[in-house]
């Protein structure tokens, strides 16, 4: 590492039989001055451009300007920062693997060697964004979604698995295995990381950018990480620095535990309500308080999950005992471990019992005080009260009914407009058949209840919550309404392995909860199309119909084009749901349906435990994640079956309409041209508050 480590910072840390050598922010304290009240997220930045000081990215002055943070709390300093590693999806990744592919093809064409372009930090491409939910509620989904899934992809799979085995530092998790922020918090993440340089072992923070906002999950393991756009990401895989801002950052202060039937969805709903009506946009947000020793990694992760639904760059929590209790469960090695207890020990990284450090505002909550709650119908941070969702849903309603042509005459000749009327209990039906059988679908009607997301599928207590109801309602007789279109995708295999482990999985089947894929699915617009009965009764009667689902954004648009209305819930509330059939009711205190005696069966009769859902999650064990990911680079025999040339340059299709040489690099040679001001440049498109990119392109 190039460091001219002015302030004499390098050591080493002995570890067992290993030496590693860092640079010790104890020792920079020294000259900068204090820093055990820097917050731990600005540490990690501070020990960034330690390693990285040559002043010219890196300067005396940046790492002063970083210290002094403390005075006023903030700091207008650009500093240049570069994370560890990159991690991509399969979107927004391929366009990165095409621009490496033009450089090879273009330095082949110069007379030199392609195979001297590869990616200067390590990057992890996971393809999880493209299985939809085409087929559903059947045992043999899964593999005929796959199936669907090679055909649609075939020519960029094909690019792909070209790329995993013509470049270094470049790996490619195939599709079939997870989510790309489950399989980075389960496998990929170290918290700290290490690299061979010198005959020397060094070890500094695991950072990272990535090319899906969600990257930010990863810093429930206290790995600081967040998502950037293609053109950045594919400058720090080339090894530039990311340029930034010194942040603000939000103290968010964790007491107490959460109640008994709370979970930690209902936590993060909650979170990210406060958070966002705080107002933390371009800020990181760091938790901190005693809270913490009892809030599993996993509820960490679900947290650090939404925060671009929360605004913020990153949710970052630090290093402690729970994060080394999760890095054994999860399979990384004994010497991992050890490394990151002794390292950020050493760094002053480990977060001790009552440190509070300086930040720039802070916040609290009393955990305790968290209620059941979902999210809609159309924003994540808009939280409502478990009882109250079916009057949040009618209050919509209200703002939809069209009003008729002689309200709008009315309207107009009283100076009016612009403003709808009508009666929101309006009740819009439509009859439709299905399978043999006739039906009436409502404004209401949940069509669609989807276990899908990184945010919740990566969390054991709340995916043995679902299946615990499930196998509940089962025994008690009941059963999913026949209009909605369920689902479950985790985002990793070994959900499927603790669900067969804790003999869940038949029941989940039979509520019709079958494995549709290991992928991003309906989180991202990927839910399929609904039936074709169902789709012509709700455009026939132009009905408002929801979706339920365990994932982390709603915004209108973004589930399905019918779906106006979206509600983010617990995975055991989307089954709940499910049953149910209807946002309309209170599901706390209105049955769900009749047991076989016809007795009505209310959500409290099949709510499990704390105690049952914590004898669920202890089958969860180190076996099953060594199993999952022993070869997760393999990919199935679909994957190996692909045939792509072993050549060091790419075979470019002139009759491909997805994947084109870039003419980039066409004509290039000798000195570039000077760089030119932009001049006449135009607005593309000027847009109106809470349009989002999912009313442009869904899953990119």
């Amino acid at each position: 590492m190039p460091s001219l480590d002015s302030l004499k910072t390098l050591k080493t840390l002995q570890v067992d039989a290993r030496t590693y050598h860092y640079f010790s922010l104890p020792d920079a304290a020294r000259s900068l001055g204090d820093l055990d009240k820097l917050p731990m997220s600005l540490k990690v930045l501070l020990e960034n451009l330690l390693r990285w000081e040559d002043e010219k990215t890196v300067t005396g002055a940046d790492l002063k300007a970083l210290a002094g943070w403390l005075k006023d709390r903030r700091s207008d300093r650009e500093i240049q920062y570069r994370p560890a590693r990159v991690l991509m999806q399969d979107f927004t990744g391929v366009p990165a693997v095409v621009d490496l592919a033009a450089m090879r093809a273009a330095v082949e064409q110069a007379g030199g060697d392609p195979q001297r372009i590869n990616p200067l930090s390590p990057v992890d491409l996971v393809i999880d964004h493209s299985v939809m939910v085409d087929r559903f509620a059947s045992r043999d989904a899964f593999e005929q979604n796959v199936d669907i899934e090679m055909q649609r992809n075939g020519e960029r799979y094909a690019f792909l698995r070209w790329g995993q085995s013509a470049f270094d530092n470049f790996s490619v998790v195939p599709p079939g295995t997870g989510i790309c922020h489950q399989v980075n918090l389960e496998y990929l993440g170290r918290t700290v990381w290490t690299r061979e340089e010198d005959g020397r072992t060094y070890a500094f923070p695991d950072t990272l950018v990535g090319t899906d906002s969600h990257t930010t999950m990863i810093n429930g393991l206290g790995v600081l990480g967040w998502g950037v756009g293609g053109i950045e990401a594919e400058a720090a895989m080339l090894g530039q620095p990311v340029s930034m801002l010194i942040p603000e950052v939000i103290g968010f202060k964790l007491t107490g535990k959460l109640r008994e039937g709370i979970t930690a969805t209902d936590l993060v709903l909650t979170v990210t309500q406060m958070l966002r009506k705080k107002g933390v946009v371009g800020k990181f947000v760091e938790f901190y308080g005693d809270g913490l020793a009892d809030l599993p990694l996993a509820d960490r992760a679900t947290i650090a999950n939404m925060a671009p639904e929360y605004g913020a760059t990153c949710g970052f929590f630090p290093v402690d005992d729970v994060t080394l209790d999760y890095l054994r469960l999860s399979g990384r090695p004994t010497e991992t471990v050890k490394l990151v207890e002794a390292y950020c020990k050493a760094q002053g990284l480990w977060r001790l019992p009552g440190l509070e450090p300086v930040f720039t505002d802070t916040l609290a909550l009393d955990m305790g005080s968290v209620e059941a709650s979902l999210a809609g119908p159309k924003r994540p941070q808009d939280r409502v009260s478990l009882p109250n969702v079916g009057q949040a849903f009618s209050d919509f309603l209200g703002l939809q009914v069209k009003p008729t042509s002689k309200e709008e005459g009315r309207l107009e000749s009283e100076g009016g407009g612009g403003v709808a009327v009508g009666n929101a209990d309006q009740v819009g039906e439509a009859e439709y058949e299905f399978e043999g059988h006739t039906h009436r679908l409502k404004n209401g009607a949940v069509v669609i209840a989807a276990i899908t997301s990184c945010t919740n599928t990566s969390n054991p207590s709340v995916m043995m919550a679902a299946g615990l109801l499930a196998k509940k309602a089962v025994e008690k007789g009941l059963t999913r309404k026949p209009w909605v279109k369920s689902s479950l995708a985790p985002g990793s295999k070994v959900v499927t392995d603790y669900y067969k482990a804790a003999g869940l999985t038949e029941y989940l089947d039979q509520l019709g909860f079958a494995l549709v894929g290991y992928g991003c699915t309906t989180c991202i617009g990927n839910s399929g199309p609904l039936p074709d009965p169902i789709e012509k009764a709700i455009q026939k009667a132009d009905l408002t119909v929801a979706s339920v689902l365990s994932g982390n954004r709603n915004f209108e648009g973004r589930v399905h084009p019918l779906v106006k209305t979206n509600w983010l819930a617990s995975p055991p509330l989307v089954v709940a749901y499910a049953l149910a059939g209807t946002v309309r009711i209170d599901i706390s205190s209105e049955p769900l349906g009749s047991d076989q005696h016809g007795k009505p069966v209310y959500l409290r009769d099949i709510w499990p435990s704390s105690q049952e859902v914590a004898e669920a999650v202890a089958k969860v064990n180190t076996s099953m994640f060594h199993k999952e990911y022993a070869a997760v680079f393999a990919g199935d025999e679909q994957w190996q079956a692909i045939e792509v040339p072993q050549a060091a340059t790419y075979v470019w299709q002139d009759d491909s309409t997805y994947i084109q040489h870039p003419p980039f690099f066409d004509g290039i040679g000798g000195p570039p041209p000077a760089i030119r001001n932009v001049e006449g440049a135009r607005v593309l498109a000027l847009l109106g508050d809470s349009v989002t990119t999912d009313h442009i392109s869904p899953a990119g």
